[in-house]
């Protein structure tokens, strides 16, 4: 590319893209971004989607547990129905939030675009460096890192989840953070209820406190409190993580690799509004925002391991 007059930086020193090169054309810069935001974003890995059925299963037994071992039972009435419908609230709104997570492009970057028309159509200035990427063939925005799982460049990959089966970049890092806070939420009210189930058997001889006997009730409620401090656990740790990362600008890869920034950190506040979108409210916690339903796309697309639906 001397003539012209830029310079393409290449770890691997693999040439541009060429005509004869297999890479699916449909997803290079030829597509709009109006088209790209059309489709929902899944990742066929199997590891993955083991690990999102899970959440998902543990989730429901945790729901099942709350809803029909301790408070079903209780004979106070506004107790099951108030805990009922926080309980049910927060799952729900964890569950969504796994959704978006999982079905939202993270920032991936378009596959093959570093052919000479589109290095043409960037006019670059004279000695202006690039990066391509070896691996998928792109050419590289700054602050993206190359997901060996989605097998895509993303823009901002803060790290590749496979409890949502998809990595968290910056298009979808704010639902994996409330994700992660609702999970917490969740645990901790089943601990409450699980501390106040446990003390109700023990008065009441565990004879009115369940509709199950005994033993299958306290199996339950075992089962039901190590799931709590493991989630909890692990959805606060990485909640905090999240939170520090935005509010520093800098992605868990970066900080890893201790990358020094070439980019110009934003302010606390403005991370998180550039994550969240907009200034602080109640939206922030709401994973609805911005969801539309997608069309369906009768087009097979090739070459990756995501597909649209």
């Amino acid at each position: 590319m001397q003539p012209s007059g830029h310079r393409l930086r290449d770890v691997e020193h693999h040439p541009l893209l060429t005509e004869n090169d297999n890479y699916d054309s449909s997803s290079s810069s030829s597509s709009s971004e109006a088209d790209v935001a059309d489709r929902v974003w899944f990742i066929r890995d199997g590891c993955g989607m083991i690990c999102a059925v899970m959440t998902w299963l543990l989730v429901v037994y945790a729901d099942f547990v709350v809803t029909f071992v301790m408070l079903l039972p209780s004979k106070d009435f506004w107790y099951s129905v108030v805990n009922g419908v926080i309980f049910n609230c927060l799952a729900v709104l964890a569950l969504s939030s796994h959704l978006r997570t999982m079905l939202t492009d993270p920032g991936a970057v378009p596959k093959g675009n570093a052919t000479k028309e589109y290095m043409e159509s960037l006019q670059l200035k004279p000695g202006e460096v690039i990066y391509k990427c070896p691996k998928c063939c792109c050419i590289k925005p700054e602050r993206a890192h190359h997901c060996s799982i989605c097998k895509r460049c993303i823009r901002k990959m803060d790290h590749h989840c496979p409890w949502v089966n998809n990595c968290v970049g910056e298009k979808n890092q704010r639902f994996f953070v409330l994700f992660t806070m609702y999970i917490a939420l969740s645990s901790v009210h089943a601990l409450i209820l699980c501390g106040f189930q446990f003390i109700s058997c023990v008065r009441g001889q565990w004879t009115e406190c369940s509709d199950f006997s005994p033993p299958i009730t306290v199996i339950l409620l075992i089962f039901l409190c190590l799931e709590g401090v493991l989630f909890f656990t692990f959805t606060a740790v990485m909640f905090g993580t999240q939170i520090h990362s935005i509010c520093n600008d800098e992605t868990e890869i970066e900080r890893l690799k201790s990358e020094k920034p070439t980019w110009e950190r934003r302010l606390r506040w403005e991370g998180m509004k550039s994550v969240f979108g907009g200034p602080p409210s109640l939206l922030w916690m709401n994973p609805f925002v911005g969801f539309r339903f997608r069309r369906l796309p009768m087009r097979p697309r090739k070459g990756g391991p995501e597909f649209s639906v």
